[in-house]
């Protein structure tokens, strides 16, 4: 693919449509674009240099007339000065709100000053399943899609999901979340595992925002119920609303000694390594890119069935997938997994199937969406 300069706009967070864009960056310059992300803080896994990449912070300030500062508009203006001034072929919008409608607004501007740029807006998730189907913000999220120029979705749950909600009239193309498997992969940390689990303990790893949506009560109660089996440790990764209820829990059933909160962590990678069982009993989960890094570093899951997530963990084979809120069975079929008899084929297939989400398998899909929207608009405006 010829080299084309991008302009990634994302949340500069550790959530996943942050986490995916900047990677998906890091890559692209890896591959001879250039890259130039347009948000308002350094998304938080830009961290190399490389000659590629480039970054715009987007300056929004409060003023008394604003209850809340105009960040839409501020990321617009800052969208249309780096069009022009970096000349770029390509918009990447990640996140339906603000940022496809800031896109639009940033492309008519610089259409009335005689500049085409093309549009690919990528879905994630709550862009659409929360937030977009609020009354207050559908007539928005409708036709900031259905004016993109190209729309992606992480899984077919999703797009499937968008079609019902609102009236999309554009193609969507499924392209699911990826993994860079030189970063993530299992480590040699033996000394770490001894530390957590000096007497040979299974380790149990759950990581996320904390959320209501991440069932964090569900995960204190199934390692509850294979703490009452077997000699185990938990691992909870992360930070949110949810953390204290759940540290009240564990004093609550008494488990607290088994049971660390570890808080954010950039190298998440590292404790994946020494983990035997990744548990993500989500009400709802777009791709379940968590899940995936987990996989990656050889983690068996027990998942909910929901969205995504049967896209990803497929059952019986690296690991197992339950209703959503049946915290027995996910326990019955955790206990399956950690029996020293079946860890190491759960362990094997996980890795194998994270092998087909390889960024390398996954970034030619996003160069030729680029392409199809820069010739399509190129075209048109002939």
């Amino acid at each position: 693919m010829d080299q084309i300069s991008i302009g990634i706009v994302c949340y500069p967070t550790f959530g996943g449509s942050g986490v995916v864009a900047t990677e998906l960056g890091k890559a692209l310059a890896k591959e001879g674009h250039h890259v130039h992300f347009i948000t308002y803080s350094q998304p938080s896994r830009l961290d190399f240099l490389n000659e590629n990449l480039f970054y715009h912070e987007v300056d929004f300030r409060s003023y008394p007339l604003f209850e809340y500062p105009p960040y839409e508009l501020a990321l617009a203006s800052k969208m249309v000065d780096v069009v022009k001034k970096e000349k770029l072929d390509l918009l990447h919008v990640h996140y339906a709100i603000p940022h496809a409608s800031a896109a639009y607004m940033a492309k008519q501007i610089l259409r009335s000053q005689g500049i085409v740029i093309p549009v690919v807006t990528t879905l994630h998730g709550t862009d659409i399943t929360l937030v977009g189907k609020d009354p207050s913000y559908e007539p928005v999220v409708t036709f900031s899609i259905n004016q993109s120029d190209g729309v992606t979705a992480v899984s077919e749950d999703l797009k499937r999901e968008t079609y019902e909600h609102f009236k999309i009239e554009n193609e969507i193309d499924v392209i699911p979340n990826f993994i860079d498997l030189d970063k993530f992969k299992k480590q040699k940390k033996d000394h770490f595992k001894k530390a957590i689990c000096p007497n040979g303990e299974s380790l149990v790893v759950h990581t996320s925002n904390f959320r209501k949506v991440k069932r964090i009560g569900d995960v204190v109660n199934i390692f509850a119920n294979i703490h009452k089996e077997i000699p185990a440790k938990l691992l909870m990764i992360g930070d949110g609303p949810e953390r204290a209820k759940a540290e009240t829990m564990s004093r609550e059933l008494n488990i607290e000694g088994d049971v660390r909160f570890l808080g954010k962590l950039e190298s998440v990678e590292e404790v994946l390594s020494v983990a035997d069982l990744f548990l993500m009993p989500s009400e709802k989960e777009s791709f379940g890119l968590a899940a995936l890094e987990a996989m990656a570093c050889e983690v068996p899951l027990i998942s909910s069935n929901a969205g995504g997530l049967p896209e990803l963990n497929q059952q019986g084979i690296t690991g197992f997938l339950s209703e959503v809120g049946d915290v027995a069975d996910m326990s019955r079929k955790a206990l399956f997994i950690l029996d020293k008899n079946n860890l190491p084929a759960f362990k094997e297939n996980a890795l194998r199937r994270a092998r087909e989400f390889d960024l390398a398998n996954i970034l030619p899909l996003y160069e030729q969406v680029y392409m199809r929207v820069i010739e399509k608009t190129l075209k048109n405006a002939r």
